[in-house]
């Protein structure tokens, strides 16, 4: 009778590992929202890593967060890495295409508090007085992430985080740029 029900219970367990390895892998995560400024206006914000923490939504979660940047101060190359608590975890950012007032792509690397990559892009587009920006995050997940998706509404989650983001970023870019040097 064990023996069945281990059996059985290795079934399960089979099909249920094989259902979350047939699981789609690319994920794209998106928001949308229109900043009362020009696109002049907020692009540096963006642009410049140096000032991410001015407007992040991740920024207040971890004030001891330790942060580190390298390249040019801002635009293609320029970098950041942190190495925070649980909730902002560990990883770097790299500015891999920068056109002015238009597009801003990064590579984006977790490396805690589970390993991971994406593409993140945000556009910036006049819209009437104010400028639409959309910001998204694509990639693949790997087995654990496609696991992790079953369990956690991953758009839900990081969607809320891009909409405070927008929330600040309004905030701050209705005052002038602080400088970083």
């Amino acid at each position: 009778m064990i023996k069945k029900i281990l059996l059985v219970l290795l079934a399960v367990v089979g099909v249920f590992l094989v259902f979350v390895a047939t699981r789609p892998a690319d994920f794209r995560i998106s928001r949308k929202a229109v900043i009362p400024a020009a696109p002049a206006a907020v692009f540096p914000h963006v642009n410049d890593l140096h000032l991410w923490q001015n407007w992040s939504p991740w920024a207040k979660l971890d004030p001891a967060c330790k942060m580190g940047f390298r390249g040019p101060d801002s635009g293609k190359g320029s970098a950041f890495t942190w190495s925070g608590n649980n909730e902002v975890g560990e990883g770097s950012m790299e500015i891999i295409e920068s056109v002015p007032n238009e597009k801003v792509v990064f590579d984006l690397i977790f490396v805690k508090p589970m390993a991971g990559k994406s593409l993140t892009e945000f556009t910036f587009k006049p819209e009437g007085s104010g400028t639409e920006v959309t910001w998204t995050m694509s990639g693949q997940n790997d087995f654990m992430g496609k696991l992790f998706s079953l369990f956690v509404d991953c758009d839900k989650m990081v969607g809320s985080q891009f909409e405070k983001g927008f929330e600040n970023l309004k905030a701050v870019v209705a005052k002038p740029a602080p400088s970083h040097n």
